[in-house]
């Protein structure tokens, strides 16, 4: 059996083509999702008390992305590169535009319930530098995809060695210490409290059982809303691009309201979705050229439409915007409404007046860095802690 024979049907084991999934599956697959996404925060929870929170995010946004990575997996396989794009560009959007306004309504709800104050900015910690400043490399080399308008396998090496300067960096990393055991929800106090190997099984069950169920499940539910749609008449652009990702996405979704929940852990939540988009920036876009060879049998690569490429850019734009906020390791309330509104409004105005809005903004936080003539906070903060702890 040739090797690209053996890649079909590690790709496809999970489920039958989306082409043939049944509008019921629905009905099954849902609940399995949202068992899912529990079971993995009950595993990041309890994880990161024994390795470094940023590692344990990783993992985290890692797992909840496989429906994501099943998903364009069997589109890179059936070469179907129209749609390739779609399903990525419209998760980080969701992402950032979505995720980061409810994390930071749901921990200013909170916040003013129990303090009886308005919660100004969201401050992110020391250690979270980490993952704002591995951001920037993939984003500014899918600035480079943009600009040479194909994505290539010699590209997916690249991108891989930056997801794995990443996770290095993360091993480097202390274990979460603020936090108390106290604060956790019963199942994972009752993980970290085990002896040590009911608890390190516990932890690996969280997340192998979770990931599996997302995995063996988002195809078929996918498949569901794709025929729903075709018979209702939805394009299958917009299927791939906002409905897949929303239900792809509901793992971080629900991570991170589970996060915000406690004001003083929005970062963290902050953090998981920052996770996520350095997990599809990186491993996500590097896996579309490894299978779309391997389904061509050679190394290849495929060139991007105008249509994916304005879509690439205005993705790229908005999450420049999100990185020039993180490098003030901080988040207003006013961004988060700025970043809502503006990814609300690419649904009624013409997308490259959004692009072009948000590299605006983007230009706005340079200049204003300029000004003030000092390094942002995210690099000095990266480089006390390179020194502290990995140096």
């Amino acid at each position: 059996m040739r090797p690209q024979q053996l890649a079909g049907i590690f790709l496809f084991v999970a489920a039958a083509p989306l082409a043939h999934a049944s509008p019921w599956s629905a009905l099954w697959t849902a609940p399995c999702i949202l068992a899912a996404s529990i079971l993995i925060t009950w595993g990041a929870e309890s994880a990161q008390f024994f390795v470094a929170q940023g590692f344990a995010l990783a993992i985290l946004a890692w797992m909840q992305t496989l429906p994501e990575f099943a998903v364009e997996a069997v589109l890179a396989w059936h070469r179907q590169t129209d749609l390739l794009l779609a399903n990525l560009t419209g998760a980080l959007r969701l992402l950032t535009g979505i995720a980061w306004p409810v994390i930071y309504l749901t921990a200013a709800v909170v916040h003013r319930r129990n303090e009886h104050s308005p919660l100004r900015k969201i401050e992110l910690d020391l250690h979270h530098s980490v993952e704002v400043i591995a951001l920037a490399p993939p984003l500014l080399y899918a600035l480079f995809i943009w600009w040479k308008a194909n994505l290539h396998a010699y590209d997916a090496c690249v991108l891989i060695l930056f997801y794995a300067a990443y996770l290095w960096l993360l091993t480097k990393l202390p274990p979460q210490e603020k936090e108390e055991i106290e604060d956790l929800g019963g199942i994972p106090r009752a993980i970290v409290t085990a002896a040590r190997p009911r608890r390190i099984a516990a932890i690996f069950a969280c997340f192998l059982v979770g990931g599996g169920l997302i995995y063996f499940t988002a195809e078929p539910f996918l498949g569901s809303m794709i025929a729903v749609a075709t018979v209702i008449g939805i394009p299958t652009f917009v299927v791939i691009q906002w409905f897949a990702p929303i239900i792809s996405e509901f793992p971080e979704l629900a991570s991170t309201f589970y996060f915000a929940r406690q004001p003083e852990k929005a970062p963290v939540a902050i953090m998981n979705i920052a996770s996520s988009n350095i997990n599809q920036w990186t491993l996500l876009v590097a896996m579309l050229p490894l299978v779309f060879s391997m389904s061509q049998g050679a190394i290849t690569g495929f060139a991007l439409d105008p249509k994916q490429q304005a879509e690439l850019l205005l993705t790229i734009a908005q999450s420049l915007a999100a990185l020039m906020l993180l490098l003030n390791m901080e988040i207003d309330w006013w961004e988060a409404l700025l970043m809502f509104l503006l990814f609300a409004a690419q649904f009624a105005l013409p997308r490259h007046w959004i692009t072009i809005a948000f590299f605006i903004w983007s230009g706005a936080e340079i200049a204003r860095l300029l000004v003030a003539r000092r390094l942002p906070p995210a690099i000095t903060s990266f480089a006390e802690t390179w020194r502290a702890e990995i140096a």
